[in-house]
């Protein structure tokens, strides 16, 4: 592979990342799928302990991810690890499904969204298509914006992101000034009723919307390659990003339970919405309507500014079209993201409903969660994560001299020194409880969604065939 990370400008310090990873987390899931979480733990408590439990879910990922960036700091993120861990072919599949499949779908998705709160926030009620022609030119204004350079790309996504939490403070603040909603006396005998089998049944599925809700860390190790000093600010970006969106969506769902009550927020499939217009009548709807699409463009956003470098490092190891790995005036990959938006926007004018699409592609984004935490156990026992030495050498300057046995680095690019790498807090069991947490939302899927699972799964697979050719085109 050439070393085209170092044609790419660092210009990413550790706000910008951390603004990427809230960027990339919060969209438009926390202002509606508290409801659905309702519709499945009936109390307050477990309604917040659904999203407490999917923060440490999160939390946990960042931990991963963050030892993870601090070892490759390469642009790439999940495709690196992948190809570096298990097999170039394990990478390919992953880059091949995040462009067919996961980014692109939900950008389509969201940019759906955008659209229809834009008409909400004129007053006026739009079709399907409308939705979907506004939602496209959203996604290819963005696409010029971040084809300009990486710096025109993160300053929008820093705008957008602090006018999205400028947007829920303000649902946090006016809705804790409302009057706490009576507690529901039915839903809570119902509770008490369940045998245990049934409240663990129920607390699983909560989890799944709240899981959903919270994805999206990983993409700012998309852009490794123009961070500075990558194995330092990353994993704190992850850490100090996954932590902020946990008390956000705490904050949001407090709010929502305290306001409308556990059967409230239950019936309520707008809940935000439905608190902001307690407060403020109609206008407090208008008011959430453009704080939910200040949301949206947000992620859109973000999603243009870090996943076309994983199409750019695969074109890069001559595994997809070379055009890709090609860097314009600014310095950025313009045809990967110009690509991307494309596929995002075809999505986006062809596709029925923002649920259908989104049932797709998170079981597939899950799968390759737990095969990206998987590598963790694979790097460490190649001994690539070296511990360091309390027996280090001194040189005759001061300098640290231990010597690194090349043959547990087999990789220069996985490979670097202990000091550098951030090591995950109580690993393994960290790891296999964020494992485990992959399985167990993949499995619900397959059983809740199992056309729109076989769907996506059938895309990714493609992607086999699809990297032999490649593979073969590059001998």
């Amino acid at each position: 592979m050439k070393q085209a990370d170092s044609h790419l400008a660092r210009r990413l310090g550790l706000f910008d990342a951390t603004m990427i990873v809230m960027g990339g987390i919060i969209g438009a899931g926390i202002f509606s799928n508290p409801y659905v979480v309702a519709q499945q733990v009936h109390t307050p408590t477990l309604i917040l302990g659904a999203w407490a439990v999917g923060g440490l879910i999160a939390i946990a990922g960042a931990f991963i991810y963050a030892e993870l960036s601090s070892q490759v700091t390469e642009s790439g993120g999940q495709y690196i690890y992948l190809r570096e861990a298990m097999h170039p072919a394990v990478g390919f599949v992953y880059g091949w499904s995040l462009l067919f499949v996961i980014q692109t779908g939900g950008m389509a998705a969201v940019a759906l969204i955008f659209g229809n709160h834009v008409f909400e926030l004129a007053g006026a009620t739009a079709s399907e298509f409308s939705a979907a022609l506004l939602g496209s030119a959203a996604l290819a204004l963005l696409t010029i914006i971040n084809c300009i350079g990486v710096r025109a790309g993160s300053i929008t996504q820093n705008i957008f992101m602090i006018l999205k939490l400028v947007a829920i403070a303000a649902l946090v603040i006016i809705g804790l000034s409302l009057g706490r909603s009576p507690s529901n006396t039915t839903i809570a005998s119902a509770v008490h009723s369940s045998t245990t089998w049934q409240a663990l049944v129920a607390f699983g599925a909560a989890l799944i919307p709240a899981q959903f809700a919270y994805g999206g860390w990983q993409t700012a190790c998309f852009v490794a390659g123009e961070v500075r000093q990558p194995k330092k600010t990353l994993p704190r970006g992850l850490l100090l990003g996954v932590l902020g969106v946990i008390v956000v969506y705490l904050s949001v769902n407090y709010v929502c339970v305290h306001v409308l009550g556990a059967d409230g927020l239950a019936q309520t499939k707008t809940p935000a919405s439905a608190v902001m217009r307690l407060a403020l009548g109609s206008k407090g709807g208008r008011l959430i309507a453009a704080g939910i699409a200040i949301s949206t463009i947000g992620f859109l956003s973000q999603s243009m500014l870090t996943a076309p470098r994983v199409y750019f490092a695969m074109a890069d190891d001559g595994l997809f079209f070379k055009q890709l790995s090609q860097l314009n005036r600014a310095r950025v990959p313009a045809f990967a993201i110009g690509l991307q938006g494309a596929l995002a926007i075809l999505i986006a004018l062809v596709a029925s409903k923002y649920e259908q699409i989104l049932n797709y592609v998170v079981s597939v984004d899950v799968v390759f969660f737990a095969l990206s935490a998987a590598c963790v156990f694979v790097f460490r026992k190649r001994g690539q994560y070296l511990s360091p030495s309390p027996q280090a050498e001194r040189g005759s300057g001061g300098e640290d001299v231990t010597p690194v046995n090349p043959t547990l680095n087999p990789s220069p690019r996985a490979g670097r020194e202990a000091s550098d790498v951030f090591r995950i807090p109580l690993h393994p069991f960290t790891t296999l409880f964020f494992i485990a947490a992959c399985a167990v939302i993949t499995f619900s899927l397959l059983y809740k969604f199992p056309l729109n699972s076989a769907i996506s799964f059938g895309i990714m697979l493609l992607g086999v065939p699809a990297y032999f050719i490649w593979a073969r085109r590059d001998r």
